[in-house]
């Protein structure tokens, strides 16, 4: 990137919460006395319509699950590959579980960066890796039946843009889950996604 060393130890944040986020109390987290930060990029991912008619989109919701420990865990290694491979000073990363209705926040990633280019690209290449890879269960409920939403193929392909291979990331924890989770027993496949 040909961009000025980061700080000597980079921001990191990772959450996985059922509490909302307000943005601009992360962003101002993110920046808190860093004035080597030239840029800051954010992605903010909420729950939208699915499915065809008004009547079942107004009574859609998501559900997420994660398996706690495993999950910040994969996410914060990400983190680290994200800061150092696009020379990032910090990156936040929070993701809600639980229900959720149509219009609420699901995850926001947030890095800040000397350059703008760095910036947009850590954030991109963080959110494409969320999207495919973080242990996360998202099930679609409307009208109260529910179904457990796999990874698209253009998911993958954003991911493998970055040399990432789908189901390789190493040592992450990362991979999709096949089927809706077992609290007692999460299994870990490649095959199905987030």
């Amino acid at each position: 990137m040909g961009a000025a060393a980061g700080p000597a130890t980079p921001h990191r944040h990772v959450a996985v919460q059922a509490a909302d986020f307000d943005l601009g109390a992360e962003v101002a987290a993110l920046r808190a006395g860093d004035h080597g930060i030239g840029a800051v990029a954010s992605f903010v991912g909420t729950v939208r319509e699915w499915g065809g008619d008004a009547a079942s989109a107004s009574s859609s919701s998501l559900v997420l699950e994660h398996y706690p420990g495993m999950t910040e865990r994969s996410i914060e290694a990400m983190v680290d590959e994200a800061i150092h491979r696009f020379e990032l000073r910090g990156a936040r990363v929070i993701h809600r579980v639980g229900p959720l209705g149509l219009g609420d926040q699901i995850v926001l990633v947030a890095v800040s960066a000397p350059h703008r280019r760095a910036a947009f690209q850590g954030c991109e290449f963080l959110m494409d890796w969320l999207k495919t890879q973080a242990p996360f269960w998202k099930k679609e409920v409307s009208d109260g039946a529910g179904d457990w939403v796999d990874a698209r193929e253009q998911d993958d392909a954003a991911l493998a843009r970055w040399g990432v291979v789908p189901g390789a990331v190493a040592n992450t924890g990362g991979g999709r889950r096949a089927a809706a989770p077992d609290s007692a027993n999460p299994v870990e496949t490649k095959e199905q996604g987030t």
